[in-house]
């Protein structure tokens, strides 16, 4: 990843573990930070919302809150992407 004058850090978003934000009109935990291939953060519904999880030969054993990968800057890495920019803190 080519280096950004944006005002972002892994340190940065990782103080968002466990903070709630607003996305696509629903209520998400962030719950990680990517940083392998370029920076994510991933969300989790904190509403009822489930769906089956298959276990490794893909057979369904439970139910777990879905998940969402939202990128932090976009293809060319150097804005926003824009499902990150309409994040809303809670």
């Amino acid at each position: 990843m080519s280096e950004t004058a944006l005002p972002i850090s892994v340190e940065r978003l990782r103080s968002l573990i466990g903070r709630e934000v607003q996305y696509n009109g629903r209520v998400c935990r962030v719950i990680e930070i990517l940083d392998d291939d370029g920076l994510s953060l991933i969300l989790q519904h904190t509403e009822q919302l489930t769906h089956i999880q298959p276990d490794q030969h893909g057979e369904a054993h439970r139910r777990v809150p879905t998940t969402i990968t939202i990128p932090v800057l976009d293809d060319e890495g150097t804005n926003y992407s824009p499902a990150f920019s309409e994040l809303d803190l809670l």
